[in-house]
């Protein structure tokens, strides 16, 4: 097997994902991610010919997201009509595994270049999937039997399962709201510093005018006192009855885990930030980068999927990353930083306390929580946030990893390069 190298990442900012309020809430998402295409092919002075193909993640493919988005973004963005392109859904894992195809792609010989990424319009999506819910046209066929299927029916709510799960694993509320303040404390600095700088490419309108040039989410100043002054924002949606025979969200946690109490404990300024935005990650073998005169900026040392419990559906990051390191050869000691997407503040709490982590390695630029959690989009974000700091901080590896509708997590595990192989 060869090596796979990111050459380059870079993503928009990420926009207020509610119609009519975000600056990006007007574009169409064939534009936010032809917007990261063309600037991966400007950068690096890309001949797009040469893209053996575009992997793309998007996970509410459906209305102006449907249509193979990576194909026709590509297209948008002027790249050559040899550079094919594929969409793919994982939920929000998406962004990671579209990152790990791309590479296991190059490993393998198959292809010399690829881009991967992905791309979400929250300030859509959202509108559109409540109306099908409400219709009774989304989510997977029911009534076979197979409990891990009946609970998705509707999709059961992440946010229900997000509290079901602080009380399972006893994690506080004020535990929460200190991890979304941090999230926010460390994301100022980050902007403050400019750390973002390298990655984030402005969103321009078919005209040139300038829309968004800034993350929009982020709330600086955020304390845990004013977090702590928020109402929970899944106790009415828990006890929601839907359907025919009055189920509710929580009566399918009951079911399954028929002695969990459990009290709603997330809220705004704890659970990620509804958002659109797009990212795109320049993946290459070592013969192809010294080709093209591009010095590598990270090797993708491994990638691993893992599967959990549908009905809890957020647990499944703390085995994928022990998965992952196995597949590397590495211990927790070895990875510098940890990328772990901020769906829920629990998620990430969970994560450092089962794996004891040093809670200074991950999301050091605060996270989903305070920048948006742009579904398709998100876990090539995080990959492009890791090489930016491994570069900045001149350590070694990094492993990212988030949670996924359904019960799943991808993860990946990158090393900041010195040299490469070819």
């Amino acid at each position: 097997m060869a090596d796979a190298y990111i050459i380059d990442a870079v993503r928009t900012p990420r926009g207020l994902g509610k119609p009519g309020k975000g600056a990006l809430s007007g574009c169409h998402p064939q534009h936010l991610a032809a917007t990261v295409l063309a600037a991966l092919a400007e950068r690096n002075a890309l001949d797009t010919a040469t893209v053996d193909d575009i992997i793309w993640s998007t996970s509410a493919q459906r209305g102006l997201q449907s249509g193979d988005l990576g194909r026709m973004a590509a297209l948008d963005a002027g790249f050559d009509i040899r550079a094919s392109g594929v969409t793919l859904d994982r939920f929000c894992g998406g962004g990671i595994t579209a990152v790990a195809l791309a590479a296991a792609q190059v490993a393998s010989g198959m292809e010399d270049l690829v881009i991967a990424g992905g791309a979400e319009m929250m300030s859509y999506t959202a509108e559109r999937d409540r109306a099908e819910v409400a219709a009774g046209l989304g989510g997977p066929s029911m009534g076979s039997g197979n409990a891990h299927l009946d609970a998705l029916h509707p999709q059961l709510h992440q946010g229900v399962c997000a509290d079901a799960v602080a009380a399972r694993e006893g994690i506080s509320r004020a535990d929460l709201d200190a991890l979304g303040a941090e999230s926010q404390a460390r994301a100022a600095m980050a902007i403050a510093e400019g750390r973002f700088g390298r990655s984030l490419v402005p969103v321009r309108d078919h005209q040139g005018n300038l829309l968004l040039d800034r993350d929009e989410l982020p709330r600086p100043g955020t304390s845990v006192e004013s977090l702590a002054a928020l109402r929970p924002a899944f106790t009415q949606l828990a006890d929601l009855p839907y359907g025919e025979g009055g189920e509710t969200f929580r009566s399918q946690v009951l079911r399954r885990y028929p002695d969990l109490a459990f009290e709603c404990v997330h809220h705004a300024g704890n659970s990620s930030g509804v958002a659109d935005g797009a990212a795109a990650v320049l993946i290459a073998s070592g013969a192809t980068a010294a080709r093209n005169g591009w010095k590598p900026r990270a090797r993708i040392v491994a990638s691993a999927n893992m599967g959990d419990d549908p009905t809890l559906m957020l647990n499944a990051p703390v085995p994928a990353a022990r998965k992952v390191l196995a597949r590397a050869g590495l211990t927790l000691e070895d990875i510098d930083l940890f990328e772990v997407n901020e769906a829920f503040a629990v998620v990430v709490e969970k994560f450092i306390r089962d794996l004891g982590v040093d809670r200074r390695k991950v999301n050091v630029n605060g996270g989903a929580i305070a920048l948006g959690h742009p579904i398709g989009a998100t876990g090539a974000m995080l990959i492009g946030t890791l090489v930016d700091e491994l570069e900045r901080t001149g350590q070694r590896y990094g492993l990212a990893t988030m949670c996924a509708a359904g019960g799943m997590a991808p993860a990946i595990i990158i090393e900041r390069v010195t040299e490469i192989t070819t």
